[in-house]
């Protein structure tokens, strides 16, 4: 019977282990300076080589070949080893092997010294998977284990070890292979069992291994079940569900130019086509996140692994989209994934991540509470973003009724009226200090962490009718932030959302927040909206309505 290439190409020495030259190196001078520990643990994701390294130190601890030449994989003890038949290593599998009692035995066998080589091995694996019980039992051997003995633990969960086991080993964390590594180990293994191998196809195993080498040599050997001489990529395509690379980038060239008809095209061929769309999500996510790279770094170099025209189409997809758009989209697009496995109409998920993530989030809706002599009634609907232009009905601006004095002079924008200071409204006071937290939050969703820690510096504010007062102490920083323009227009319409009726905002240095006695009232020929208009309309995609002469809109 033919054996399964991933037992065959089983590393068997350190100059086979594949991309963890961090624990080879260390574990080489270790055995030249004879300073090899009790106990290791190997830590890292299932395929990377844990228990293959645990063999192979297992080997060269009990090599009879000069000392710079082990393991030779020649010696008797070496090929023992590999033929799974040396007494003096002992294999634990800890996921059926996690009782108490496995371990009170294997601590009552380890005092009896070795049979055949110099070492007795104990090399457990998914030592995670022991019970607390068998956990203890084990620790006390690990503290003053017989000098004949060596432990090698291994495990994809180290977290769940107990901090007592943990350090009385010496830990090795392996890493995910890459994938131009897998891809020149398979073109080696395709090449001495007599196949050839697209490079594209090689490189779509490697992907879909997604580090880990074991899986990528068992893909390998069912694509050489397939009787071809030669490993296809739509051999691979067909065993992984995967579409070109083309597709992929098809779709996200959809976004970036905000094409939905040609993104919900190309998605209905691939279901007539037969293609799995739970693969095609993650290709799209790892897609995006290549794109997300080069916004975010500008270094074409951490995409080396990548053919030269696809990393030329990520770079003009990465100019098209904005930076939030593509965090965005990666975000829609990994949830589809999860969504897929679950809908009874295969393709929606996909679809409802592709409309959205080229609209937008669709943005709550406002309630706002009229307020004699406010602004017009303001509908607010769930508007995709970046918002569209809105189409504004005409209206008159309710502070063109103020009762303050007005100028007829053409050219000025506003003018100043002596008040008296209107009174301090305590109910709204209270109420943006109940909401405070509520509002700073609305802030970061909106305009950043920045924002959201500036206001952190208000020390005091005060509420009169429309006027917001916010007191910033001498944190000069943060109130220059709140009071640029930009910043400013988003933080007075939340506010304005908050306390319910339209209000401006003055920043102030102090402790303690102080209403001017002086009302500016604003003129404008056209455009006079307050500001909780002028941000429903500007930022939520909103529609100003007027109302006739019964109050409906």
């Amino acid at each position: 019977m033919a054996q399964a290439l991933y037992r065959k190409w089983r590393s068997q020495t350190f100059d086979q282990v594949v991309g963890q030259e961090h624990v080879i190196t260390t574990l080489r001078n270790a055995l030249r300076d004879n300073r090899v520990a009790h106990a290791y643990l190997f830590a890292g994701p299932r395929g990377t080589g844990k228990t293959s390294i645990a063999r192979i130190l297992a080997k060269a601890l009990n090599c009879t070949a000069p000392e710079g030449d082990r393991p030779c994989d020649r010696c008797p003890t070496c090929v023992a080893i590999t033929e799974g038949r040396m007494l003096d290593l002992i294999e634990i599998d800890a996921a059926s092997n996690n009782s108490v009692d496995d371990i009170r035995d294997l601590r009552d066998k380890v005092n009896f010294r070795p049979s055949e080589g110099r070492f007795k091995v104990y090399i457990i694996d998914e030592v995670h998977m022991l019970s607390i019980s068998a956990f203890n039992a084990l620790l006390k051997t690990l503290e003053e284990p017989p000098p004949h003995a060596r432990f090698m633990l291994a495990t994809t969960e180290p977290h769940k070890i107990p901090a007592t086991i943990l350090s009385r080993c010496q830990r090795f964390d392996l890493r995910r292979i890459a994938v131009p590594e897998i891809v020149n180990h398979l073109r080696h293994i395709a090449q001495e069992e007599g196949f050839g191998a697209e490079e594209e196809a090689l490189t779509a195993i490697a992907r879909g291994a997604q580090g880990c080498m074991r899986d990528a040599i068992s893909l390998l050997d069912q694509m050489l079940s397939y009787g071809n001489e030669t490993v296809t990529f739509q051999q691979v395509q067909q065993a992984l569900g995967a579409v070109s690379a083309q597709a992929v980038g098809e779709l996200v060239d959809a976004l970036a130019e905000r094409n939905v008809a040609a993104g919900l095209t190309l998605i209905q061929q691939l279901m007539v086509e037969g293609a799995s769309l739970t693969e095609f999500c993650h290709q799209v996510v790892e897609h995006l996140r290549h794109v997300m790279v080069l916004q975010m770094t500008g270094e074409r170099s951490f995409l080396a692994e990548l053919p030269a025209d696809t990393v030329q189409q990520m770079a003009q997809q990465a100019r098209q989209l904005a930076q939030p758009n593509t965090l965005y989209a990666i975000k829609r697009f990994s949830a589809a994934t999860a969504d897929l496995k679950n809908s009874h109409q295969p393709q929606l998920p996909l679809e409802l991540a592709l409309i959205e993530a080229i609209q937008g989030e669709a943005t709550a809706v406002v309630n706002l509470v009229p307020v004699a002599g406010a602004a017009p009634a303001v509908a607010l609907t769930p508007t995709p973003a970046p918002p569209q232009t809105a189409t504004k009905a005409p209206a008159t601006s309710a502070t063109e009724t103020a009762s303050a004095p007005t100028t007829n002079s053409a050219t000025d924008q506003s003018t100043v009226a002596e008040a008296e200071p209107a009174p301090l409204d305590e109910v709204a006071i209270k109420r943006l200090h109940q909401q405070w937290d509520t509002f700073k939050k609305m802030v970061r969703d909106k305009s950043g962490v920045r924002v959201q820690a500036a206001l952190s510096a208000v020390r005091d504010m005060a509420v009169a009718d429309q006027t917001v007062a916010f007191a910033f102490g001498n944190n000069q920083f943060s109130r220059d932030m709140i009071a640029e323009p930009e910043i400013m227009g988003h933080v007075v319409g939340l506010l304005s959302s908050v306390l319910g009726r339209s209000v401006r905002l003055e920043c102030q240095m102090g402790e303690k927040a102080t209403l001017t006695n002086m009302i500016q009232v604003q003129h404008e020929a056209e455009d006079g909206d307050d500001p909780l208009v002028e941000y429903a309309v500007a930022t939520l995609g909103a529609e100003v309505m007027e109302k006739d002469h019964l109050g409906k809109v």
